[in-house]
């Protein structure tokens, strides 16, 4: 081979020896940005499926909270209809009484004014005049007309009486027939506002199955757990901040085992213990049936009522002193805010708000803010 063309050969691989690194780098760097481009996509389609997530679930509680605040209307609604039916009936049975006993006196008067009127006529009042000019002695005369106006008068005082009694007696008979017609009619809206409550709480109980369908995992319950205690933790926050210093409010440090819990049921958990993940119960949850009353552990003022992501219709209670005391998941509220409550008076409907699927009340007791043991006040 000429030495020229050796030498050229020499070159050609030389070159291609020299420049295959450059080419395989070329290569991996190209390759990596396609992978990288690749992941930056999967991040914006997983960012954009979870904002669509999160913005379906957030529609699904708007919906459950307008669902839960209707549910609470026609409750609330119920609970003054049947409360209306109970005084009618109460007032029913009092006019049936009080009828009987205007019966009985007008059955007396008549045969009382039956028995003066036949004494009259058998003492020949019929002819008054002539007992009158048969009698010499003026004392006889002035005796026998007392006698007679004793006796006329005595009859007048009778038939007053009795025509008193006619009178009353058509007054009762009257209210009586108009409470049993109002009776009537309450119990066709009670007919109608039991099934209202009915459909609410059938069209409640699709959002709760469409909330629970779009909670995928555990660490999405955990998550969701947090965002509502955080909720309330920044409701109660600015509670507080609204919270009116009244003289009489004395707080509750006094009161250590002695205040009534709020409703009557089972107790599902304890105080501070595991809730889900590291989350922790901040009160108790008591199960109770749909519709039992909740009443205050004591005296205050109400600084919330509204619907309360997570917990539902929520009622809080001002004790004073920085004590607090929170009542969630009712049916619906009986007080609104401003409103002065004493110990033992009814302040809302336990229920299923908020998500629950089953009917109970979430009560918590708080002290400047924090979440204290509800058992070192109640009994």
């Amino acid at each position: 081979m000429p030495k020229v063309s050796l030498f050229i050969v020499i070159w050609v691989l030389s070159s291609i020896c020299y420049l295959t690194p450059f080419a395989v780098v070329a290569n991996d760097e190209a390759r990596t940005n396609e992978q990288l481009e690749a992941v930056k996509k999967a991040i914006a389609k997983q960012q954009a499926s979870l904002k669509q997530s999160n913005k379906a679930r957030d529609k699904i509680l708007a919906e459950l909270k307008r669902d839960d605040i209707a549910i609470a209307r026609a409750a609330k609604a119920l609970s003054k209809t049947q409360t209306s039916l109970k005084q009618t009936a109460e007032k029913l049975v009092a006019l049936k009484k009080q009828k009987k006993q205007l019966t009985e006196q007008k059955k007396s008067q008549e045969q009382l004014l039956a028995k003066q009127l036949r004494a009259a006529y058998s003492s020949g009042q019929h002819d008054y005049l002539k007992l009158l000019l048969n009698q010499e002695d003026t004392s006889d005369v002035q005796r026998t007309l007392k006698y007679y106006q004793y006796l006329n008068d005595a009859r007048i005082e009778e038939i007053e009486a009795f025509q008193a009694t006619i009178a009353e007696l058509i007054d009762v008979t009257t209210q009586y027939q108009n409470q049993s017609t109002k009776l009537e009619e309450l119990r066709v809206v009670q007919t109608q506002q039991q099934e209202k409550l009915k459909q609410q709480k059938s069209q409640r109980a699709k959002s709760i199955a469409k909330l629970n369908k779009s909670i995928e995992s555990s660490n999405d319950k955990i998550e969701r757990l947090k965002q509502e205690e955080d909720s309330l933790v920044a409701a109660l926050a600015e509670i507080e901040k609204l919270a009116r210093k009244e003289a009489e409010l004395t707080g509750l440090s006094q009161l250590k085992k002695k205040l009534t819990w709020p409703v009557s049921g089972k107790h599902l958990n304890r105080f501070g213990t595991r809730k889900q993940g590291y989350l922790k119960w901040k009160g108790i949850m008591i199960a109770t049936p749909v519709g039992r009353t909740v009443s205050t552990i004591h005296s205050g003022t109400v600084l919330f009522a509204d619907w309360l992501k997570g917990y539902g219709l929520v009622i809080v209670v001002d004790h004073g002193d920085g004590y607090m005391s929170l009542y969630g998941h009712n049916q619906t509220l009986l007080k609104n805010v401003g409103d002065r409550v004493e110990s033992g008076e009814p302040i809302s409907l336990a229920g299923q708000s908020g998500g629950k699927a089953d009917s109970g009340l979430y009560f918590e007791i708080r002290h400047k803010g924090k979440a204290v043991n509800p058992r070192l006040w109640c009994r």
